[in-house]
């Protein structure tokens, strides 16, 4: 690719519609079928219809997900699905299993594939093999180093692939067994329950019932529990290696955490494409992924040394703000319409983003209901009107500071 692509996730057509508002290059998501996320909100053929709707109309690309590892009886019902999406002007189907990938050659040849972070791709020679297979582009193991990339860049003209932000798994590129062991759910089918984001304290034989903390943690202790990854400090080393698209985890977050991160990586992208030489971090785009749900950040395995894994960030998920509303109109006057997500209430100051990293801040006037009563107080899912600051869109998105704090150690991981 002669321009490296933003790839960021699209859980539902509100995602996809708002990643492609701030900034994506590309977006995946899975259908009603063997996508490694069966407890998003996948799309449906309607729904991946008005998705290309949207793409289309925006000049970008659209990457369906099909990564589950499949069982026998299993390969007649993908072939049936196969046919469904045939007619779909879908970009590439993101693959992993090897059945699969025979199966799409056979029934739909002319598909662009590309090849899912659960395949461990840790090398050139296996890249080239998966392109021998009609693979377009690999999704690289999240366990390799700088240095590795660009040996890998040399040795194959494949696109390449790499995730930049968000969850990860603790188990080899996603491939885990620990929740179908303990919950009978396979992570490699779609519906890991996340225990390596349980605490757990030992036991010993002879005392049974008497459990003993591991460090001193008031919620236990969180053997498991990975850093998340954010690498936007370390954009122009990875450009540099040669990987073609960046790619953003989190096909289950929600729309806010689609909108933030993605805004940031696109103005991180976009300012290195215009003076690479002289690119350097801004401290706002640290700041701003600061601002959504997420564990302690790492840099993974790209900087070589320990592996991460061992630094088990210890307890939940943390913010500094609360994601209060979408911008659904503005009206002539200024005053928007808005869909409330968290309750707000008059008189608050709210702070409005959008894409390009547009941001004011404004405190809250009159809210006024559907129905033309004046409230003072906005509960979720309530549609309002209010006036907001001038610039202000429709896809512009409302957020409080600090209102939530921290969370419980759940949440997505793996990869697609």
């Amino acid at each position: 690719m002669s321009r490296p692509e933003l790839l960021a996730p699209a859980g539902d057509v509100e995602k996809l519609r708002t990643a492609l508002a701030y900034g994506a290059d590309a977006v995946y998501a899975g259908g009603e079928r063997f996508s490694l996320r069966a407890m998003a909100g996948n799309l449906t053929t309607a729904d991946l219809r008005q998705g290309l709707e949207l793409v289309r109309a925006a000049g970008k690309r659209f990457y369906l997900t099909l990564n589950a590892y499949l069982r026998p009886d299993e390969i007649p019902l993908l072939e049936n699905y196969l046919e469904e999406l045939r007619p779909l002007a879908i970009d590439a189907y993101i693959v992993a299993d090897p059945g699969v990938v025979a199966t799409i050659r056979r029934v739909d040849p002319g598909r662009a594939l590309h090849l899912s972070t659960q395949a461990n791709t840790t090398n050139a020679a296996a890249v080239n093999f998966w392109a021998g297979q009609g693979v377009r582009r690999v999704n690289l193991a999240r366990e390799l180093n700088l240095a590795e990339l660009g040996a890998l860049r040399t040795g194959t003209a494949s696109e390449l692939e790499v995730f930049v932000h968000g969850a990860v798994c603790v188990a080899v590129s996603g491939r885990c067994l620990l929740s179908a062991a303990l919950t009978g759910r396979s992570a490699n089918r779609g519906a890991c329950t996340h225990p390596c984001r349980w605490p757990y304290a030992l036991i010993e034989e002879s005392r049974p019932g008497a459990f003993f903390p591991i460090a001193e943690d008031k919620r236990g202790s969180y053997l498991m529990n990975s850093r998340d990854l954010c690498l936007v400090e370390h954009l122009p080393a990875i450009l540099g290696a040669g990987v073609d698209s960046l790619k953003i985890e989190g096909r289950m977050k929600s729309v806010y955490y689609v909108a933030a991160v993605t805004r940031v990586y696109r103005a991180a992208l976009d300012a290195w494409l215009v003076d690479p030489a002289g690119w350097h971090c801004d401290p706002l785009w640290r700041s701003e992924l600061e601002k959504v749900s997420h564990r302690p950040y790492d840099h993974g395995f790209l900087l070589g040394g320990a592996p991460p894994q061992t630094e088990a960030a210890q307890g939940g998920y943390r913010r500094s703000h609360d994601f209060v509303g979408v911008v659904t109109a503005v009206r002539d006057d200024g005053r928007g319409e808005v869909v409330a997500r968290n309750p707000f209430i008059s008189g608050e100051a709210l702070e409005l983003i959008g894409p390009a990293m547009r941001s004011a801040s404004f405190k809250v006037g009159a809210i006024v209901a559907s129905d033309a009563r004046l409230l003072d107080r906005v509960n979720p899912n309530a549609h309002v009107s209010l006036s907001l600051p001038p610039g202000a869109r429709a896809g512009d998105l409302l957020r409080r500071e600090g209102r939530l704090g921290t969370g419980t150690a759940g949440g997505a991981s793996g990869g697609s």
